[in-house]
């Protein structure tokens, strides 16, 4: 699967992986544990990937992808 960043069409691959994102579209999700709050939308691909990361077990990030605040 892949996020795309844009709003039309926001990640490619399983349908149920787009319908998540498109069920969470609007809602406010906190990006990492410790930091901020945003908006979901397809063209933000942090609120995508913390839709996943909540929602679903994210095995691998690739590429530029925001990285997950770490608490000890």
């Amino acid at each position: 699967m892949q996020v795309t960043g844009r709003a039309d069409h926001p990640v490619t691959g399983p349908h149920r992986a787009a319908a998540l994102v498109e069920l969470h579209h609007g809602e406010t999700i906190a990006l990492t544990p410790t930091g901020s709050a945003k908006a979901v939308a397809g063209d933000d691909a942090a609120s995508i990937l913390a839709v996943l990361r909540k929602h679903t077990a994210v095995i691998e990030e690739s590429g530029s992808v925001p990285r997950r605040a770490r608490v000890p």
